[in-house]
C-alpha cells in the first residue's frame, strides 16, 4: 500500500513538473514573439530613418544643382537668386561676395533669403510634382516639405542650406539637415584674348594672327596689323553668325573692342584718303588710363586643381605626370591626356606646373604641345604652349553674348560653330605659338605673346560670355563645405 501511494505521488510531481515546463516554454515563446515584433518595428524604423536622411541629403543637393543650372530662373524667379552674382570683387568682376568677403546671403533661419514650402501649392508643384517637380525622381520614397537658404555661420562660406523631408511610408519619418556651401573663387576672364606683351612684329607675314569675335582684345604693348580692317568694326547691326572672318565679305562684330597699351602699327596701310583705324581700336592706353589683365594666382589655382581638377607635372620632353610625381616610365604624352571624344566630353580644370613645380620664372617654363582635334577644358599651362590642333574640329552649339534690340528686349542668339578645336580656356604663363588655324570658343590668356609658325596661320577666338561671369564648365560653382553637415532631427 505504501509503495502504491509513493508511486502515485511521484506521478503527480512529474505531471506538475511537465506543466511548469510547458508554462515556461509558453512564456518564452511569447517573449520571443514579442521581441521579434519589436525587432521588426525597430528595423523598419531604422530603415525609414536611413531613407529619410538620404532624401534630406538629396534635397540639399537640389540646391547645389540650382547654382549650376542656367535655366533654373525659368522654373521660378526665386531660383535665379541662387545663380545670380549680385556683388563685385576688388577687380570689378561679378562675385557672390562683396569686397570685404561677405556673402550675398544675409538671412537667418527665421528670415531666410529663399524659402520654398510644400504647404504652398506653387512651391509644392516646383518641388514635388510627379511630372515637373525637381524632386520627382524620388517621389515614390518621400517628398520635400521645406527648403531654406540663408547666411553661413562660418566666415568665408557662401550659404546655409536647411532641407526638411518626409518619407512616403504609412508612418512617415521626418528628417531635417543643415549643410553649408562654399563657392569656387576663380577670377572671371573678361576678354576674349589677353596678351601681356606685344602682339605681332613689324615684318610682312609676321603681323598679329589673332582674330576676335564677341569680346575684347587686350594687348599690353604694341599691336602690329597687316591692314586696318584686321580688327573688325563694331556695329550694333552686325549679323550674329558662326562664320569666320575669312568667310565674310565685311568684317563687323557687335562686341569687339581692342585695348592696346602702346601704338598700333600697320604694315600694309590703306591709301591716305581712306586710312585710319576703326573707332573701336583704342591705342596708347598705358600708362593712362591703363589696361587691366585678368591674372590667376599661382598657388591658389594649384590647390584648386588638386581638389577639383587634375594636376600634372611636366618634364623637358613635354611628358605629363599625374599628381606631380615625376618618375621614369610614368610620363604621359599630351595627346593621351588633353582630348575630348565628342562635344560634351568635358575635361574640367587641367593644371600643368612648371619644370620645378615652383611659381613661373623665365628659366623654369616647360613646353606643352597641344594637338587634340577637339578639347573641352580649362587648360592652365605654367609655361609655353605650342598649339597645333589636328583634324577638322567639332561642331558645337553655343550662345552669343547678350544683346538688346530696339524695344529693350534682351536675348542671346543660338549659333553653330563649325571646326572648333578648343571649347574652354587656354591660359599660358609663357608664350603661345600657333600652327595652322585653330578655332577657340572661350578665352585665351598669355603672359607673353602669341606668334605663328607660318604666314597663313591664324588663331580665331569667339568669346564665351559666361566665362566673363565666372562660370567655367567642368568646375563646380559651389561645393559642400567639409564638416558642416548637421542632422537637426
Amino acid at each position: 500500500m505504501t509503495h502504491r501511494i509513493l508511486t502515485e505521488n511521484q506521478k503527480g510531481f512529474a505531471l506538475l513538473g511537465v506543466m511548469i515546463i510547458v508554462l515556461l516554454l509558453s512564456l518564452l515563446t511569447a517573449t520571443l514573439l514579442h521581441l521579434s515584433g519589436q525587432e521588426a518595428v525597430s528595423a523598419s524604423a531604422v530603415k525609414q530613418a536611413a531613407v529619410a536622411q538620404q532624401l534630406a541629403d538629396a534635397a540639399g543637393e537640389l540646391v547645389v544643382a540650382w547654382f549650376h543650372d542656367p535655366q533654373s530662373a525659368s522654373a521660378d524667379p526665386r531660383l535665379g537668386r541662387f545663380r545670380e552674382k549680385r556683388h563685385h570683387n576688388a577687380q570689378g568682376g561679378p562675385s557672390f561676395f562683396d569686397v570685404n568677403g561677405r556673402s550675398q546671403f544675409v538671412g537667418t533661419s527665421e528670415y531666410p533669403d529663399v524659402t520654398l514650402r510644400a504647404e504652398h501649392a506653387a512651391d509644392d508643384r516646383l518641388l514635388n510634382d510627379p511630372e515637373v517637380g525637381v524632386f520627382r525622381a524620388m517621389r515614390h520614397l518621400g517628398h520635400v516639405e521645406e527648403i531654406k537658404v540663408y547666411a553661413p555661420s562660418n566666415p568665408g562660406l557662401l550659404c546655409t542650406v536647411d532641407a526638411t523631408i518626409a518619407t512616403g511610408a504609412s508612418s512617415p519619418v521626418r528628417q531635417s539637415v543643415l549643410l553649408q556651401l562654399g563657392a569656387l573663387n576663380l577670377e572671371p576672364l573678361t576678354a576674349a584674348v589677353q596678351v601681356t606683351r606685344h602682339l605681332g612684329e613689324f615684318r610682312q607675314g609676321n603681323e598679329s594672327l589673332v582674330r576676335v569675335h564677341w569680346g575684347e582684345l587686350r594687348v599690353g604693348e604694341t599691336l602690329v596689323l597687316s591692314h586696318e580692317d584686321d580688327i573688325p568694326t563694331k556695329s550694333a547691326m552686325a549679323v550674329v553668325t558662326g562664320q569666320s572672318y575669312d568667310e565674310t565679305a565685311q568684317r563687323e562684330d557687335r562686341w569687339v573692342e581692342a585695348l592696346i597699351g602702346g601704338p598700333v602699327l600697320v604694315t600694309q596701310p590703306a591709301p591716305e584718303e581712306v586710312a585710319g583705324l576703326p573707332s573701336n581700336i583704342h591705342e596708347r592706353q598705358s600708362p593712362i588710363p591703363g589696361i587691366r589683365f585678368d591674372q590667376w594666382e599661382y598657388e591658389g589655382l594649384k590647390r584648386m586643381a588638386k581638389r577639383f581638377g587634375r594636376y600634372f607635372a611636366i618634364d623637358r620632353e613635354g611628358l605629363l605626370y599625374p599628381q606631380g610625381v615625376v618618375a621614369p616610365g610614368r610620363g604621359l604624352s599630351p595627346d593621351e591626356v588633353l582630348k575630348s571624344q565628342v562635344p560634351g566630353d568635358q575635361q574640367g580644370l587641367i593644371f600643368i606646373d612648371t619644370l620645378d613645380q615652383l611659381p613661373p620664372r623665365v628659366d623654369n617654363l616647360g613646353v606643352l604641345r597641344l594637338q587634340a582635334a577637339y578639347l573641352e577644358a580649362t587648360v592652365v599651362m605654367q609655361g609655353h604652349v605650342h598649339l597645333n590642333s589636328q583634324g577638322s574640329g567639332a561642331t558645337v552649339n553655343v550662345l552669343s553674348p547678350p544683346w538688346t534690340d530696339r524695344d529693350g528686349t534682351a536675348g542671346r542668339t543660338p549659333v553653330q560653330l563649325r571646326g572648333l578645336h578648343l571649347n574652354g580656356v587656354l591660359y599660358a604663363a609663357g608664350n603661345i605659338t600657333v600652327a595652322g588655324k585653330p578655332k577657340v570658343y572661350g578665352a585665351v590668356v598669355t603672359g607673353g605673346t602669341i606668334t605663328g609658325t607660318e604666314s597663313q596661320g591664324a588663331l580665331e577666338v569667339w568669346y564665351d560670355h559666361d566665362i566673363g561671369q565666372g562660370w567655367y564648365r567642368g568646375l563646380p560653382v559651389v561645393y559642400r563645405a567639409s564638416g558642416t553637415w548637421v542632422a537637426k532631427y
